[in-house]
């Protein structure tokens, strides 16, 4: 096996999406969405050339600093045990370390935290594990709720697996007069003033619509879905679903402060798993929750919500990073932190 730098782009695609640890990240489509980082693809052939694994990086240089972030969202695609191939790919990371200036790789593979076989593998590779929080600490959530055993259901059969209260709410949606319709590019800008409400009311800085926008584009109706929820032709809250590969994401949700008690967050998540079974999907992730299951925990709402849907909840490894200059990775943290903390403050500030 070997690094080749002389791949078919149509066929290296397909591999990324066909591949069981496929990841709309992890291709072509994502790298139009984040075209303000630079992104190079790493691809593993064997002797007979056939692409054997795959990693996307993206590489941001830091302001006012000589050096880069390099970062492969839900990275690598390839069976992660075989360790010729994960080798083979470090070892082109490094030199683009060197291309970039990088400080640091992070990196978050799609790989539960009951795979010892593979941290212990990244371990060996010299990656690290730093200190894993509950929340939302990383740049991809650790916890999700999962449906893993959808394959060959019916509508009906995964409804009937639902929570009693779950299924209610669903058919309540209904029964009060909530309609859910696949949103156009138009239909961006609603779903965004809703997305502004959600998040000063819960608390968390919100993507600019140009962002959303920049998605439907890149990612095209094949894989790209908003969904939105009326209530007598007015819209009250909505929903972005990414379909890839065998796996269907629940990737954004927002919803009106006022007519919450007509469920419309239930209907759209059931659109959305419609959706999901139609194309044969194996997966429906609905992506985080907190991994502190304490009812007090503010973010326990979010959880309950999503374990009436009988999903499985998936803990991750985790965010490991390989470190090439300590002294800046320091730095940087430390700055990340107090900027974080900064433009929260000014984004919950314009609401008052």
């Amino acid at each position: 096996m070997k690094v080749s730098t002389n791949y078919d782009k149509k066929k290296l695609e397909k591999f990324l999406e066909t591949n069981n640890k496929s990841h709309f990240m992890q291709s072509f489509y994502w790298t139009k969405v984040k075209d303000n980082w630079k992104n190079e693809f790493i691809v593993v052939t064997d002797d007979k050339k056939k692409i054997v694994g795959a990693m996307m990086v993206l590489i941001r240089k830091l302001p006012k600093l000589p050096c880069s972030l390099m970062y492969a969202p839900r990275g690598p695609v390839c069976d992660i045990h075989n360790k010729e191939i994960m080798t083979l790919i470090v070892s082109e990371v490094k030199k683009l370390a060197k291309k970039y200036k990088a400080y640091t790789l992070k990196l978050d593979t799609d790989v539960l935290a009951t795979d010892t076989e593979y941290s212990d593998l990244l371990k060996e590779l010299g990656f690290k594990l730093p200190k894993q929080n509950k929340n939302f600490e990383g740049i991809q959530p650790r916890f999700v709720f999962r449906i893993n055993n959808m394959k060959g259901k019916t509508s009906e059969e995964l409804l009937n697996s639902f929570e009693s209260k779950t299924r209610y709410n669903i058919r309540l949606a209904s029964k009060k007069g909530v309609t859910v319709k696949i949103g156009e590019r138009k239909d961006l800008a609603p779903f965004h003033k809703i997305m502004l409400e959600t998040g000063y009311r819960d608390g968390f800085v919100t993507r600019p619509l140009e962002y959303f926008e920049k998605m439907h584009d890149a990612l095209g109706e094949k894989h790209f879905r908003l969904y939105m929820a009326y209530l007598n032709d007015e819209p009250i809250a909505g929903t972005i679903a990414i379909l890839y590969g065998n796996k269907c994401w629940y990737l954004y949700g927002a919803s009106s402060n006022e007519h919450r008690n007509v469920m419309p967050n239930y209907l759209l998540q059931w659109s959305m798993i419609e959706w999901a079974l139609e194309n044969k999907c194996d997966v429906y992730d609905f992506r985080g929750v907190s991994g502190d299951l304490d009812e007090n925990n503010h973010l326990y709402g979010l959880y309950r919500f999503k374990k009436g849907f009988n999903g499985d909840f998936t803990e991750f490894a985790g965010e490991f990073e390989l470190v090439f200059n300590p002294f800046i990775k320091f730095a940087v943290d430390k700055g990340s932190k107090i900027f974080k903390a900064v433009r929260q403050k000014l984004f919950l500030s314009k609401k008052k």
